[in-house]
């Protein structure tokens, strides 16, 4: 289930996406999204906790998160943006560098036997019932695309959505 607003062409063999209608303002999902003090208390699944982030938002900045296992190991993950428009559209990937730079292989997700790169896309838009939220991740390949699925990635994304909602409705 695609939006006809998206930049990409969805594939199923190599893409994967959910959309949901969520009962809060896309201005406070954006929030969420951009704002470091924000991100950290909702962005992975619990047990798994985000002890870091920081987010240089424009193109080519850095999107860096360290999460931690329930057994306290840090995983420590870093990315670019690549496209920012403001409550609307977040794309960013694990495949650079800030600056654009290439990356080198690092484990994906905390899962030292998973390493896939990948490009994720947010898309906030109204909706009468609060923000039609798209989260989309394109992969480079079916066997990432694959790994990815394994790890529970609607599951997984969707539980970290349920916890952003919750953190809006609680005031932010």
């Amino acid at each position: 289930m695609k939006t006809e607003e998206s930049s990409s062409q969805f594939n199923p063999k190599l893409d994967l996406t959910f959309e949901r209608i969520v009962d809060v303002p896309k201005e406070l999902v954006w929030r969420a999204w951009t704002e470091p003090a924000l991100l950290k208390p909702w962005f992975c699944p619990l047990p798994w906790k985000t002890i870091d982030a920081e987010i240089d938002l424009r193109p080519g900045g850095m999107f860096r998160t360290t999460m931690q296992s329930p057994e306290g190991k840090d995983f420590p993950n870093i990315g670019c943006y690549l496209e920012v428009i403001s409550n609307q559209k977040l794309v960013w990937t694990n495949a650079l560098l800030p600056g654009f730079r290439p990356s080198t292989p690092s484990p994906t997700c905390g899962d030292e036997q998973v390493d896939f790169k990948f490009t994720a896309i947010i898309e906030l838009a109204d909706h009468p019932s609060g923000t039609r939220y798209t989260a989309t991740v394109i992969h480079a390949d079916e066997t990432g695309c694959k790994q990815h699925a394994a790890m529970g990635f609607e599951n997984g994304w969707g539980t970290a959505l349920d916890q952003l909602i919750a953190m809006i409705k609680k005031g932010i």
